[in-house]
């Protein structure tokens, strides 16, 4: 027999999970371990992949004007579809309104969601690394992809001499990261059916949420609909001149990934592997775009924000005036990129902006029950606009697709 691919056997896990949690809920702990074991697992190759794949990608790119003129581009593109997908919040949910009238009260808990949190200045600030090693070992993504910006940069200002043995070590590494990153999504089935049942289980008052919460849910699905199935849809195929479709198609096997897993960071090495292989774009493209958008490109979890945000204020009865509703997406945009590539993370970054507002922190805990469903479409969409911006840019670089 044919062997089977990738994406049906995640399709598969993903059915025979749901049935799982919602047959045999008090059984999930016997499989959950290897959702746990999975997440380890690609959480293990994160930051050896990242920092390799970065460093080859900016010296691979050459000189810094060509170094410019990319990163120009994958600015430019992050920046553009991450606006445009909280002004498509922002309009669905003044039109729509779900927190008017809705009769909700807040009694969540929000545990240990909002313990703290850096403000915007100190997330600008804190890009620049004290210490690496530091960096390194608490995952601090936006230092990390710095340090590695810098590195790959003044690696091409050093004599050929020690350019060279340099760029081949680092190569190597990312090579042999690779190989790694291979093997253990060789059992990403096994783990999606371990951390689905387990979120499936979790729902048990799934007819309370729907008919408090709704609407709201209803909003932000619809808005993550549309910016996914039409804007990203039409960047793609007009300013990429890349077939969407097809595309999508090559993507199916992380993005089914970043659905189950809600985090676009461990999704990044499978990310890689399909626009690389699948699409034909080449490793120093991918290699820049990739990681610096699992970290910064947060589309859906922008537009989450924006919609929560006013929301809670319509909750709360809070008439919002055009300066604080600009205020709103400018903060989204900014909060976004701060946001960590792990599930939940949107909630902690929404606090700045609830702040902003003078609304309690608390409130956070009346979105709490439909979050888990919500991060794994945004999640979805953010990986989706990465591998979008990724065949964009290869595109207008005058690389040759697959497609």
């Amino acid at each position: 027999m044919k062997k089977l691919a990738l994406h049906w056997q995640i399709l598969i896990a993903l059915v025979l999970a749901i049935l799982f949690g919602i047959f045999l809920p008090e059984q999930v702990s016997y499989i959950s371990w290897m959702g746990d074991v999975f997440l380890r697992g690609l959480k293990m190759v994160i930051i050896p992949l990242i920092l390799s794949s970065i460093i080859t990608g900016v010296a691979g790119i050459g000189n810094s004007a060509n170094l410019g003129r990319v990163g120009g581009k994958t600015m430019g593109y992050y920046l553009l579809t991450s606006t445009i997908a909280i002004v498509t919040g922002l309009f669905l949910v003044n039109i729509i309104k779900p927190g008017v009238d809705s009769g909700i009260e807040l009694n969540s808990s929000v545990n240990s969601i909002l313990n703290q949190h850096d403000s915007i200045g100190q997330t600008l600030i804190k890009i620049i690394p004290e210490n690496i090693f530091q960096s390194f070992a608490s995952g601090d993504m936006l230092g990390i992809i710095f340090f590695a910006l810098l590195f790959g940069f003044f690696l091409t200002k050093i004599k050929a001499e020690y350019r060279e043995p340099t760029l081949k070590v680092v190569n190597g590494v990312f090579e042999v990261m690779m190989k790694i990153t291979m093997f253990i999504i060789r059992f990403t089935p096994l783990g999606i059916l371990g951390l689905v049942a387990g979120v499936v289980a979790d729902q048990k008052n799934i007819m309370d949420v729907a008919t408090g919460l709704g609407s709201y849910f209803l909003t932000v699905l619809i808005a993550l609909v549309i910016h996914g199935t039409v804007t990203l849809l039409l960047i793609t195929y007009f300013v990429g001149r890349v077939n969407p479709f097809k595309h999508f198609r090559a993507m199916s096997t992380p993005l089914l990934t970043a659905f189950s897993t809600s985090s676009s960071s461990a999704t990044l090495p499978l990310t890689m592997e399909a626009v690389e292989n699948n699409g034909g774009v080449s490793q120093k493209i991918s290699s820049f775009t990739l990681p610096l958008g699992a970290t910064i490109n947060m589309d859906g979890t922008a537009l989450y924000e924006c919609v929560a945000v006013i929301f809670i204020a319509q909750i709360y009865g809070m008439e919002l005036s055009i300066v604080n509703q600009v205020m709103i997406v400018l903060l989204s945009l900014l909060a976004s990129i701060g946001a960590a590539g792990i599930p939940m993370a949107g909630l902690v970054t929404i606090t700045i902006i609830l702040s902003y507002l003078g609304l309690p922190l608390e409130a956070v805990g009346l979105i709490l029950a439909v979050d888990r469903p919500l991060d794994m479409l945004r999640t979805t969409v953010n990986v989706w606009s990465d591998s979008c911006g990724a065949v964009t840019i290869a595109k207008s670089e005058g690389e040759k697709l697959k497609y």
